[in-house]
């Protein structure tokens, strides 16, 4: 057959779990709880300044760095919201998502070698942007029922080839919050031994119970943290990809000089739009807050009353239940049955582990749809397993 013709550091990735559940949802004509989208759009004057974007001429490349108005709405958020300063001209980067940003910070950070510590489960890019940097994923395992961080193994996870910590807060997929205690462990740490953290928060505002408090905040933190967020999960436009990272001038410019030869650029007319969204008063963001808690619930109550052990996240809009009550040990099979059986789509946690056997029986569900579509998905359940 020849030589192999892919490379070596993509072994075991293969397709994203979210590629085939969605495939499967469409197959199906299932709802799909799986995918992290929402089924609404959001603002509506936030897509009208689109199209006056799109028809005042923003349709050619933007700056690399990104538009500056954008760029200074990033920073009066991050000041606003998590008490930063960041320079808008030499600090922060808007990217396609925060998917490129997390990519780009590890391929321009990490050398071959260099351990990366991230938190299992773990979403799967990470795995991937890890491996094609050359680098060598450490998990350190959250275990429910409360998915808090270990920091003894976090603190036995750390050696000399160590070089970042890969931290998610809140947690996709478990829902966890760190708080306090746990993120001054993982500071000590980072001073301790010259640790970088990429931070991905993307779901900084989507925290219901406790805060959510950026660990570029703590002390000595902000001079070796890249903060990368988006506006997809905050502002419901996750097909526009308009992500950003923001960190002092030497680690930026090691994550520019990476997304540079991926994107280059991106989203021209959705910079200046997501730019006025970043502006709007606080009542949105508690508005989308308290709605997606309501919707948690709903989901949350209708998964226990069909027998699931439910763990109740703090944050995202993503819930996990362990399914051994419905005589399922593996979640993926689980998922694999459930469109053909009950025309609902959920995820495996089982795909973002390392140690397998700790996510095997658990699984995701997505609440970030309607009311009425989440009523429907449980009704369809319970018809199944009722």
């Amino acid at each position: 057959m020849g030589r192999a013709r892919t490379a070596s550091r993509l072994d075991g990735l293969g397709t994203t779990i979210f590629a085939e559940m969605s495939a499967l949802a469409v197959a199906t004509s299932s709802i799909n709880l799986g995918q992290g989208f929402p089924d609404t759009d959001g603002p509506a004057q936030i897509i009208e300044a689109v199209v006056a974007a799109l028809r005042g001429g923003a349709n050619q490349y933007p700056p690399g760095p990104g538009i500056p108005a954008l760029r200074a709405a990033i920073a009066a958020h991050d000041s606003r919201f998590h008490g930063l300063t960041y320079d808008p001209d030499t600090e922060v980067l808007v990217t396609t998502g925060a998917t490129e940003a997390i990519a780009a910070a590890v391929l321009g950070l990490i050398e071959p070698g260099d351990e990366v510590i991230a938190l299992e489960p773990y979403y799967d890019s990470y795995a991937a942007n890890i491996a094609m940097a050359g680098g060598v994923r450490v998990p350190v395992t959250l275990r429910p029922p409360d998915f808090r961080l270990d920091v003894d193994r976090l603190r036995d996870a750390v050696t000399r080839r160590t070089k970042a910590i890969l931290l998610n807060t809140p947690h996709n997929p478990t829902g966890a919050v760190l708080n306090a205690a746990e993120l001054a462990a993982i500071a000590e740490l980072c001073l301790e031994h010259d640790l970088v953290v990429i931070a991905d928060e993307v779901y900084e505002h989507l925290v219901f119970d406790g805060v959510h408090t950026s660990i570029a905040s703590l002390p000595g933190m902000r001079e070796r943290t890249v903060r990368i967020s988006s506006a997809g999960k905050t502002f419901s436009f996750t097909g526009w990809k308009i992500g950003w990272a923001c960190a002092p001038p030497e680690l930026l410019a090691a994550v520019r000089g990476a997304k540079q030869f991926l994107t280059y650029v991106s989203g021209a007319p959705f910079q200046p739009a997501i730019a006025q969204a970043l502006a709007l008063p606080d009542s949105y963001f508690t508005d989308l807050r308290d709605g997606l808690r309501e919707r948690r619930d709903q989901l949350a109550a209708g998964l226990a009353g069909l027998g699931l052990e439910v763990f109740i996240p703090a944050g995202t809009y993503f819930l996990t239940t362990d399914v051994r009550p419905l005589g399922y040990p593996d979640g993926v099979a689980f998922c694999r049955d459930l469109p053909g059986r009950a025309g609902v789509v959920a995820i495996p946690h089982q795909v973002f582990y390392d140690d397998k056997a700790a996510g095997a029986p658990l699984v995701r569900w997505a609440f970030c749809k309607r009311p009425e579509v989440l009523a429907e998905a449980l009704q369809r359940l319970a018809t199944t397993f009722g």
